[in-house]
């Protein structure tokens, strides 16, 4: 014989208190005090009581559940940034449903959002590279449910909490130039990803500030594999360069192994640096000099804005904000090895602070 579900009145009565009580306190209504809030509780637990969200969400009533929809759980900073969604929506009182992208751009994106709006979700963090006008477009699917942006172009005027591209790269950049490095690649991550592009741009622009330009540049898709396969074409180079700035830390680490096999030291022939400062990173060989992105504060704060948002504290639209990131100097990064520069980066170098010279002479 199935077993009698537990009831609100079966709540109500080992409790000893009112079924409107017990439903005030599922509803967390403000209007109970601590000792009957506590004693609903107790009464729950001990009966295995479990809310029926289905029948509250028919009803029209808040349903304490979150969605998610992100890209590949397989790659280290969206798994990352999940575990800290979900782990503060608990702390919360909020369950997290997720759906997985596995295809980039606005079909599959919205695909996805329309799955999580089905289950009547409270709210949507969305973590997933969005375009300004297909962030606009998701604000138009998602309607009156308050939508939060993990990764979109700064410069959409929608409630979102991102890391700030350009002071990563540039922190990055002057790490490698300030140690002696002219000589330098680039691996980026896949150019319709906006963290890609945003990443490649500001290296550019960095760059450019020093009267430098990358030697090379390969695009990768985030992953070990293409880390390797394109520190491999950057080797076939006739000439290498001496520093490798790298998009993420997971193609890192397939640069590293490249470099290894092909037999050089790594810093004291090349220089390498990563981004995102996963948890792994300190455990490469060697451990990874890189860019830190604070995943966890960022699953973190999203949550809380999120259900601030919920709870009418505040404007979702257009209402963002910038996290920091910061340099973790590790073992790949070192002065640029003299013997492995050219005459012809040699003359370049000459070259760029005469230029320097000049135009402060002029000023």
């Amino acid at each position: 014989m199935k077993p009698k579900s537990v009831t609100l009145n079966d709540v109500a009565d080992y409790a000893g208190v009112s079924y409107q009580t017990v439903s005030r306190v599922l509803n967390r209504a403000e209007h109970v005090s601590d000792k009957t809030r506590a004693k609903v509780e107790q009464a729950m637990a001990a009966l295995n009581y479990v809310p029926n969200r289905v029948a509250q969400q028919l009803a029209g009533k808040q349903s304490f559940t979150l969605g998610l929809a992100t890209t590949e759980l397989a790659l280290h900073a969206p798994s990352q940034i999940a575990s800290a969604i979900k782990t503060q929506a608990n702390q919360l009182g909020f369950n997290v449903v997720i759906s997985m992208v596995e295809d980039l751009g606005i079909q599959a994106c919205r695909s996805a959002m329309n799955e999580l709006l089905s289950q009547r979700v409270d709210g949507l963090l969305i973590n997933v590279p969005l375009t300004t006008d297909d962030a606009y477009a998701m604000v138009q699917t998602c309607g009156e449910i308050p939508a939060l942006f993990l990764d979109v172009d700064p410069d959409a005027e929608v409630f979102s909490i991102l890391f700030d591209p350009y002071e990563g790269t540039r922190r990055g950049v002057e790490h490698v130039v300030a140690l002696g490095h002219r000589d330098i690649a680039l691996i980026t991550g896949p150019l319709i990803s906006i963290s890609g592009r945003l990443r490649y741009q500001g290296w550019l622009a960095t760059l450019a500030e020093h009267q430098l330009v990358p030697c090379s540049v390969f695009h990768g898709d985030w992953d070990a594999a293409s880390g390797y396969q394109l520190a491999g074409q950057i080797l076939s180079l006739p000439k290498h360069p001496t520093a490798i700035l790298v998009a993420n830390d997971q193609m890192a680490l397939g640069v590293l192994r490249a470099l290894q096999e092909y037999g050089l030291q790594v810093p004291a022939q090349m220089s390498v640096v990563g981004y995102d400062d996963t948890e792994d990173s300190a455990y490469y060989f060697p451990p990874l000099t890189t860019i830190k992105q604070d995943f966890r504060l960022l699953g973190q704060e999203s949550v809380k804005r999120l259900v601030q948002c919920l709870e009418g504290q505040h404007q979702s639209r257009g209402c963002s904000l910038r996290l920091a990131t910061s340099l973790v100097q590790r073992h790949t990064t070192a002065a640029v090895n003299q013997k492995n520069v050219s005459p012809k980066s040699l003359s370049q170098e000459l070259l760029r602070i005469a230029r320097q010279i000049a135009t402060l002479d002029e000023k």
